[in-house]
């Protein structure tokens, strides 16, 4: 007589599982349509009637999947898009990819995933395998995931299995991807480990088997936290060339770079945005409390990341000064608003965070222009992206580049702009034929 994990073990191999994805956003949605490309039936439930109803008819919403293999997937007849988990017990591996975003007070929020598990553990049954792929602190898979699904009365590793699964999603970025990028996997046990290994590598080839879910949680706050330490060092020293004058944070950033080994180069701006760099640290720190262990190092380097966009502020409003133009009347144009550049996410954005600051100085002369953000909503006040051209330039007392999209032409935008800040180093070379750009950490 054959186990549950045989059984489920045979489905995956034979393509016959049925594959479940909670949360339809940047990381469910290219996971769904990955599987679907390889042959796995599959169900995505979201919450959110709209994404669903979108879905439904055919319309995909992340930019990062190409649209013929969106509408390869859809018109497979594989992929089924839904509100409810009406036909979960047929389901074979769920995984949740919901938000963790935190509260006001910078403590982790898991509550969509305690409300995912709840929903999993009404339709649970033997054979079935959950794996969590939002970001969250250590321990949450086992501590909390695990609690709520043994309420079947199914025994995790024998009946059904449990796995922490980190995403690795860089939005824009069109060399890796949900197919291509290697991907970590710790269950909690040798069973669970190896059957979420095994139905992984049905669309990527390499996975990383850890012996927890705990060091799976772990080295996903590392990764991130790596970024945000190095982000706020070179933000840092942004700030201290403009304080020390004579010396551009980017040129020694680039020169630093032809070292071939002991450096990887870092780039400062206006802050951090997305979802992982911005929040993660804080989980981390936040579970470190409860060791009595106080993350100085790491809060520090959020906290210096998060500084940025009032730093920014601060310097729009010297050069509003310098163009002898009274604050309040000033016309300012934010060039991008999405948290990097080429993509429409504008979750946790800095430029958005400039804007906040801006008008919490009763500045009434604002406006924005990004391609990939047709509207905006700030400070409760609605934005639509103005048209980048020359009369708009024209009119603009300053121009604040904030992100800097491939599609922008410098030349252009110099060349009609009274004057440019530029928290990006994106105008370059022109800046230096220019003495109305001012560049973040130029020493100028």
């Amino acid at each position: 007589m054959t186990t549950a994990g045989e059984q489920l073990q045979k489905k995956i191999e034979d393509k016959s599982a049925v594959i479940g994805i909670v949360g339809l956003g940047y990381v469910g949605l290219p996971l769904a349509v990955e599987f679907v490309d390889r042959g796995f039936k599959t169900v995505g439930i979201d919450l959110s009637a709209k994404k669903i109803e979108s879905l439904q008819s055919g319309q995909n919403y992340i930019a990062d999947i190409p649209e013929n293999k969106w509408q390869s997937a859809f018109n497979s007849g594989l992929f089924i898009a839904q509100t409810d988990y009406k036909n979960g017990k047929d389901i074979d591996v769920f995984y949740i990819c919901v938000p963790t975003p935190f509260t006001e007070n910078k403590e982790p929020d898991i509550s969509y995933i305690l409300s995912a598990a709840e929903s999993i553990q009404t339709v649970l049954r033997p054979g079935q395998l959950v794996i969590l792929k939002s970001t969250t602190f250590p321990n949450t898979t086992e501590g909390f995931v695990l609690p709520v699904l043994n309420k079947s009365g199914l025994q995790a590793g024998s009946d059904y299995f449990l796995a922490f699964s980190p995403e690795r999603i860089d939005p824009g970025n069109t060399k890796w991807h949900t197919g291509n990028t290697p991907i970590v996997v710790g269950g909690v046990t040798k069973a669970c480990t190896s059957l979420s290994a095994l139905v992984t590598r049905q669309i990527v080839d390499l996975v990383y088997e850890v012996s927890s879910p705990k060091v799976a949680e772990m080295e996903k706050l590392l990764e991130n936290i790596f970024r945000s330490v190095n982000i706020a060092l070179v933000n840092e020293l942004a700030q201290m060339c403009d304080r020390m004058g004579g010396i551009n944070v980017w040129e020694v950033i680039e020169a630093a770079g032809t070292k071939p080994f002991g450096f990887m180069p870092f780039w400062p701006g206006p802050g951090i945005g997305g979802h992982c760099i911005l929040i993660d640290p804080y989980y981390l720190s936040w579970y470190a409390k409860a060791y009595d262990f106080h993350s100085d190092f790491i809060e520090l380097a959020a906290k210096t990341n998060e500084s940025m966009p009032f730093y920014v502020r601060d310097a729009i409003i010297r050069e509003i000064a310098k163009a002898g133009v009274p604050l309040l009347r000033a016309k300012i144009l934010i060039l991008g608003v999405a948290f990097k550049k080429n993509v429409d996410d504008t979750r946790h954005s800095p430029a958005i965070r400039v804007m906040e600051l801006l008008l919490q100085e009763g500045l009434t002369g604002l406006s924005y222009h990004d391609p990939f953000v047709p509207v905006l909503e700030v400070s409760g006040g609605h934005f639509s992206s103005v048209p980048l051209e020359a009369e708009i330039l024209n009119q603009t007392d300053l121009v604040v580049v904030t992100t800097d999209h491939n599609q922008f032409d410098w030349d252009f935008i110099s060349a009609h702009s009274k004057r440019i800040y530029d928290t990006r180093n994106a105008t370059g070379k022109v800046a230096e034929k220019h003495n109305t750009i001012a560049v973040l950490g130029d020493g100028k």
